[in-house]
């Protein structure tokens, strides 16, 4: 007779890329993606564990691409913050397809749509069991949404943030250009910063050291590696202050 591992963590933050909803396509979001990720959830949901989100939206726009070709940045910021709100109605929309119950809060006002942001409602929706995701990032020009997942995470007690990528943690190269890159089990954030390892903007990974979160990092596309980490698992790359 098996038994199910008791989870590691009581509260977690994941952070999507907005290409991770692309799947195989040019742009948008594929449903049969978005789907599995809303599955994975819902099997961490079912571990009674509460689930935060912040998503990206680059597969929609990108802010900072249009500012370097000479639109005025906090314009294409804000335009950037939109499409981050579009991809979180998507992935409530597949959590509730699941029967699992979550709720859009924006850092920006847009109450026909979603709800505004208030730290003090976010953690009582979590409490409930709902997952809540974040849109529009931190409702400020100049900041990625890897700040607003690390922001999000800290006000609201996450034990861990989560950050959801193409390849199975940290490597001391881009290990699809270069196959001879290993991989980092453990990193220290100064670490991070002082090699300037692609894990984070600078901005997250310092707002994670100060206030002692750690970090994860872990490839999306291996089935199942969302549960195995929440179950205590050896998976992708674990940024801490020691």
């Amino acid at each position: 007779m098996t038994t199910t591992p008791s989870p590691r963590y009581r509260r977690i933050l994941l952070k999507l890329s907005g290409e991770a909803l692309m799947g195989a396509e040019d742009y948008g979001i594929d449903p049969l993606i978005i789907r599995r990720i809303a599955g994975e959830i819902r099997e961490v949901v079912a571990r009674n564990i509460q689930v935060a989100l912040v998503i990206g939206g680059g597969n929609i726009f990108r802010g900072a691409g249009l500012a370097r070709a000479g639109m005025d940045r906090v314009t294409a910021d804000h335009m950037g913050m939109l499409a981050t709100v579009m991809n979180a109605l998507a992935m409530q929309d597949a959590l509730e397809s699941l029967g699992v119950y979550a709720r859009v809060m924006s850092a920006l006002s847009i109450n026909d749509v979603c709800e505004d942001y208030i730290r003090r409602r976010a953690i009582r929706h979590l409490e409930k069991g709902r997952v809540v995701i974040f849109g529009a990032g931190t409702g400020n020009p100049f900041f990625t949404t890897d700040t607003a997942a690390s922001l999000r995470a800290i006000e609201i007690d996450a034990d861990v943030l989560l950050k959801a990528t193409k390849v199975n943690g940290v490597y001391t190269d881009d290990p699809i250009r270069n196959p001879a890159a290993t991989r980092y089990t453990r990193l220290t954030f100064d670490r991070v910063l002082t090699d300037k390892l692609s894990v984070m903007d600078a901005t997250a990974i310092v707002m994670c050291r100060d206030n002692n979160l750690p970090l994860q990092v872990f490839n999306l596309f291996n089935v199942g590696d969302l549960l195995r980490i929440v179950d205590g698992e050896d998976v992708g790359t674990v940024v801490t202050n020691v």
